[in-house]
């Protein structure tokens, strides 16, 4: 018998994106959809591509409407889930998408977010690499509460953590460019998300150590074994709905090679159903992702300046959220990880 589902956010961009990758889900069945604004609309009036959800109602997001199902997806604006999760039961398998639940220091999230802070849950990277090695998918096994990352933070942190659980690269030099796509914003109108403003431009956001993914980040590398980071992160607005292309670089430990570096990635990841790590000489793009739950990463060593270059490609909307959060879920209840997901993208 399919395990009963309710997704909050159904209206906006990774809720639908959510109801995609569950409706095709063979132990979920989709019971409930919740909305703000959305209530009372029939759910294709949002999301008129899921011809297969036609005949599901958006209600009102509430903790009592969300009560009494197997798996509760949350797709809601920071501090909107911390409101909710307490009222839920704790048999109940939640998964927020937001950002609520992963940050562990409380400083950190009164600076980057402010607001009532909600304490950290299980995070929901499997192929997180720990110092000293094994995953953070053993920290999923069998939890009732999971925090899925931010999208540009998936990114990141699989570009480099390798590096640093190797100590192939200092930690407390590190550079990031994201190319990012508007459906990472979501779907409230914003006027310089109009198709008028971002078509033929390009334009950097979050700059000057502002945005709300870089302690994340951190946090993560320091899952990887680095005592400092120190992290420059800009990421750029671009003309593609969905998307991310990180271009990450460290500065190398002296004697690093090449070669030292892709044995460790291929290490790394080398069995991993959904990080690839493409030959050398070979560079990801965002459109060999689109739709799949894939992070595609090419490697290369800048000699002259002493740099490691990681550039990693992912849909931001499929392994940067939702995908995530159906992984993370399928191990949490002790399902194959894969299932319901695929590696394949969709093109052109």
């Amino acid at each position: 018998m399919p395990l009963s589902v309710a997704v909050a956010g159904a209206s906006g961009y990774a809720g639908g994106e959510l109801l995609r990758i569950l409706s095709q889900h063979p132990e979920f069945e989709v019971t409930t959809v919740t909305a703000f604004t959305n209530a009372g609309q029939p759910l294709l009036a949002a999301q008129p591509h899921l011809r297969s959800l036609a005949h599901l109602t958006l209600v009102t997001t509430t903790a009592e409407n969300l009560a009494g199902h197997d798996v509760v997806f949350l797709a809601l604006p920071h501090g909107k889930s911390g409101e909710i999760t307490a009222e839920l039961p704790e048999g109940t398998l939640v998964v927020d998408c937001g950002a609520d639940h992963r940050l562990r220091s409380e400083a950190d999230w009164a600076a980057f977010y402010g607001g009532e802070f909600y304490g950290a849950w299980s995070y929901g990277m499997p192929e997180l690499i720990h110092s000293g090695g094994g995953k953070q998918r053993g920290e999923l096994e069998g939890t009732k509460r999971i925090a899925v990352p931010g999208c540009n933070v998936t990114a990141m942190s699989l570009g480099l953590a390798p590096a640093v659980e190797a100590g192939l690269v200092e930690a407390d030099d590190i550079v990031a460019v994201l190319a990012v796509g508007p459906s990472g914003a979501g779907k409230s109108l914003k006027p310089h998300l109009l198709a008028s403003e971002l078509m033929g431009s390009a334009s950097a956001y979050g700059v000057g150590g502002s945005h709300r993914h870089i302690p994340e980040t951190q946090q993560n590398l320091r899952v990887a074994g680095a005592t400092r980071v120190s992290l420059s992160f800009t990421p750029v607005l671009v003309p593609m709905s969905r998307g991310i292309l990180a271009t990450t670089t460290a500065k190398l430990a002296p004697g690093v090679t090449e070669s030292d570096v892709r044995r460790a990635y291929e290490l790394a990841y080398g069995d991993e159903p959904f990080v690839h790590v493409l030959p050398a000489g070979e560079y990801p793009r965002v459109a060999d992702t689109v739709g799949a739950n894939t992070c595609l990463i090419g490697l290369a060593v800048d000699e002259a300046a002493g740099r490691l270059v990681a550039i990693s490609a992912l849909d931001n909307l499929v392994k940067g959220t939702a995908g995530a959060a159906v992984q993370s879920a399928n191990i949490a209840l002790g399902l194959p990880e894969t299932l319901g997901l695929t590696m394949n993208g969709v093109a052109p």
